[in-house]
Formats: structure tokens, sequence, C-alpha cells
């Protein structure tokens, strides 16, 4: 098997001894690839001037930086570098496919591609470009000192690693309202070319909530994934507020109930003597009218 250095010369002899282009090779701009999957770079060529018959005779796809093509077809006879494939390979000369398929995508992948073609009427080149993302781990969130109380100072550290390009760690605490001004982050890049990101959050005795939650933005905005630290020896303020409410409501309401009780009976027992006296069922009594008569003056004040 020839090397492919060789062949790639080859090709461009003939490219120079082609025949007028009655083909163009058609590129998508961009590809998005995901770190670790498998990535397609498409392009296919579309016809001419009316031609109807591709006949491609031969393909190849470089990128930009490296020498020699990564994938190289002609006369049949396959030859490309380990990771790169044609995604359908020419069987017959309707074949309009030449897409190039990236098995186990990294961030070398990233960058400028070429995808020369040679048909039986003429050669031509198509450009796209690979653009690599990577998503975040789950973060994970550690605090020093390892138990933290209100009586003390503390720190919180948030991290995530394995995405591209650089995101953001964002704190939110209780009722969702965003604590991130006060943290600090750092960026690093690993050897494989992803981002380990670091955030740590300073926490004041004193002014300490009881839910932190650490949330790991990707570099367009979206939220990835997030992991929640809880204080355990601090209640709920909501819940702590409403107990106190009910205490003091109790308090109130329970001796005017009493009070209220009393009041009522009383008016009730009044109504019911003197309308007893006016039918004329209740004898005169001197004692019980003067009664009746104090009861009456009372609420009558």
């Amino acid at each position: 098997m020839a090397p492919i250095g060789i062949l790639f010369f080859i090709f461009t002899v003939i490219c120079v001894g082609a025949k007028e282009v009655l083909f163009t090779v058609q590129c998508k701009t961009e590809s998005v690839g995901q770190y670790g999957q498998q990535s397609l770079l498409e392009c296919w060529v579309q016809a001419a001037n009316g031609a109807t018959d591709a006949g491609i005779r031969a393909i190849s796809w470089t990128k930009e930086g490296l020498e020699g093509p990564l994938v190289f077809f002609n006369k049949g006879k396959m030859n490309k570098t380990p990771g790169y494939q044609l995604a359908e390979p020419p069987l017959n000369k309707k074949h309009t496919n030449v897409s190039l398929l990236i098995a186990n995508t990294t961030m070398a992948n990233a960058g400028a591609y070429k995808c020369m073609v040679i048909t039986n009427s003429g050669d031509a080149v198509g450009d796209i470009n690979l653009k690599v993302t990577a998503k975040y781990s789950k973060p994970t969130i550690r605090s020093d000192p390892k138990e933290i109380t209100v009586k003390r100072d503390g720190v919180l550290t948030c991290e995530s690693h394995g995405g591209y390009p650089k995101g953001e760690i964002r704190w939110i605490v209780e009722h969702d309202t965003e604590w991130t001004k006060g943290s600090k982050m750092e960026e690093k890049l690993d050897k494989r070319g992803l981002f380990h990101l670091s955030s740590k959050l300073p926490l004041l005795r004193g002014s300490i909530f009881s839910k932190y939650t650490c949330a790991v933005y990707s570099a367009s905005g979206s939220r990835e994934a997030e992991a929640i630290f809880v204080v355990e020896d601090i209640p709920s303020l909501g819940t702590q507020g409403r107990e106190k409410e009910f205490d003091a409501a109790s308090k109130i309401i329970a001796p005017v109930v009493v009070i209220g009780s009393l009041i009522v009976g009383l008016l009730v027992a009044l109504l019911f003597l003197r309308r007893r006296r006016q039918s004329g069922h209740l004898r005169s009594d001197p004692g019980e009218e003067e009664g009746l008569d104090a009861i009456d003056n009372s609420f009558q004040m």
C-alpha cells in the first residue's frame, strides 16, 4: 500500500489535468461536534450546467495544519488515518455523499477542513469548519470547616470539570436569590484541552443561609448541572416565623373568645327574661326587676 503522501501527490496531478468543472462540492459552513462522540462533516457533490452523472474518481479530505490527507479514495481503493472515514464510500457513479465521519471527537479535531473531489467532468473543493463542545460534569461542593455553623466563618468550594468552551459557576441561595458577586471563580485547561472550573464562596457568621446551590452554566448561558449544600443547624426562617405568629395569635384569641362567650350568654338571658315579663307570664318581683334593671343599665353604659 502506497503512503498517503504519495497518493495525495497523484491526486493533485489528476486535478491539474481534469476537464471543465461541471460539478461543485457543497458543504455546511460549520459542524458542531460533541467531545467523545462521533462528528459528521457533511459535504455532497452537486451537478452544474445540467450534468446528470457525477462519476466520482477520487476524494480527499484534509485538515488545516496537518500534512497529507486524512482520507484518500482513488480508483475504488481507500486509504485513511485511524479515526477518520467516509460516511458513505462511493459504490456507483450516481453517488453524491462525500461526508467525513470522525469516530471519537477530541479538541484536536476542531478546525478547518477541505473536501477535494475529482469526477469524470472535473474537480471541485468544499470547505467546512468543525467546532467541538463538551458538557461540564455535575459539580461537587466541599466546605471548610467540614461542619458549617452560624457562629463561625467558613468557605464553600464548588468544582466542575470536562467542559468546553469556558463556562461559569453561579451561586444561588434561598428564595432563588443569586449570590455570585461574593464568590471568586478560577478556570484551568487540562491535558485534554477541557476546562476545570472552581469557585469559592466565603460565608460570614451571622449571615449564613440554610441552603446553597452551585450551578454550572455553559458558554451559551444554559444551565447544565447543579449541586446543593445544606447547613443543618439553621432552621427554616419561614417555618420559624409562622410558629411565632401562631403562638402570639393564640395568646390573644383565647381570652377574647372566653369574654365574648360570656357577653353573648348574658345578652341571651336578658332578652329571654324581658320577653317573659312583657308577655305577662312573669309575676312582678321587685328584687328580680332590680336585677334585670342593673344588668340592662350595665350594657347601656
